[in-house]
């Protein structure tokens, strides 16, 4: 390891900071973290060997033997142990062969992070959307404890809500939504639709869409868009955009996200199909069963290249502790 400041940081952060499901490690030394019966079925308890799983579980921890790099966590620990004559008991679990992950189930896993509330809520539009988002006891992006994160959550898994304080006025902004396939060959024709669109007050609402470079559309003011699409070279993702307004001049927009296979028939450079062992970089993008992810900056950069098990986008025990699904 790299002997510089970050390091430093890296270390405190693990240390003195909760990362549900995770406890701290200062809560696994100093006995805050008390494991529950989910925890101890999963092998985590008190030890030297759970704060490996802590740091970095994916990598080292979870197998039949003990990992190269967990045995020698192991030799240090014992040699300053014996250095500074701190005694280490004979039943502490040392090792982390054989545990399993961190997960909401268990006690480490404080609800102090936002994510989309997918409730039903009957008379909401779009299907019963509820338009909300509810805490959770893994990482995600919103954190509970900065100011302005939940209205962040819900403008980012709800795009088509603006969330505003407009004094009480008469006339609220129009929602915007888009309907239509994701996924479309290229040089096909495909239809997308606003009419879930919706004004709080039932006025009629006015359509302009925007296309992106590449394609065409008869009319660009109607309620369904006719698009074509272009040919690429290979698999590319194209972004529309809806903007409607109402009667009092009040606008807002909304994007669809479409997929258009190309002639190669290969994914698209940005968004690479995941693969594991890959040392990807914070903020880079990869592509897993037909969603798109994003590796999380430091401190959780290094999970994205941990066992798929663990980490594989979307399908991974801990993934959510390392990707960012969009």
């Amino acid at each position: 390891m790299a002997d510089t400041w970050l390091n430093l940081a890296s270390a405190i952060f693990f240390y003195t900071y909760p990362q549900p499901p995770k406890p701290s490690m200062l809560h696994v030394i100093d006995g805050t973290w008390q494991p529950n019966e989910h925890d101890r079925q999963s092998g985590l308890v008190p030890g030297f060997g759970v704060t490996t799983q802590i740091i970095n579980g994916g990598v080292e921890c979870g197998g039949s033997s003990e990992h190269a790099q967990s045995q020698n966590r192991i030799d240090y620990y014992r040699e300053f142990a014996n250095y500074f004559g701190v005694p280490v008991p004979a039943d502490e679990v040392l090792g982390c062969k054989g545990m399993k992950v961190f997960d909401d189930g268990g006690a480490g896993a404080l609800p102090i992070y936002w994510e989309q509330d997918w409730s039903y809520v009957a008379g909401n539009p779009n299907g019963g959307k509820s338009y909300a988002c509810k805490l959770v006891g893994y990482q995600t992006r919103f954190s509970a404890f900065k100011e302005g994160d939940y209205a962040r959550c819900v403008q980012h898994f709800f795009p088509e809500v603006v969330v505003e304080d407009n004094g009480g006025g008469s006339n609220q902004p129009p929602v915007a939504a888009i309907t239509g396939p994701s996924e479309a060959q290229g040089a096909s024709t495909v239809t997308l639709s606003g009419q879930h669109s919706s004004d709080p007050e039932g006025k009629p609402l006015t359509y302009a869409w925007t296309l992106p470079a590449g394609t065409s559309a008869p009319a660009l003011d109607e309620v369904t868009l006719a698009l074509t699409l272009p040919t690429p070279a290979s698999d590319t993702y194209l972004e529309v955009r809806l903007t409607v307004t109402d009667e009092g001049n009040l606008s807002r927009t909304t994007c669809h996200a479409l997929l258009v296979k190309g002639e190669g028939g290969t994914t698209p450079p940005d968004a690479p199909a995941y693969k594991e062992g890959t040392p990807y970089k914070a903020g880079e993008w990869v592509s897993n069963d037909g969603a798109i992810y994003e590796c999380k900056p430091h401190p959780y950069t290094g999970w994205c290249a941990g066992a798929a098990w663990a980490y594989e986008p979307g399908k991974g025990t801990a993934w959510q502790d390392a990707w960012i699904k969009h």
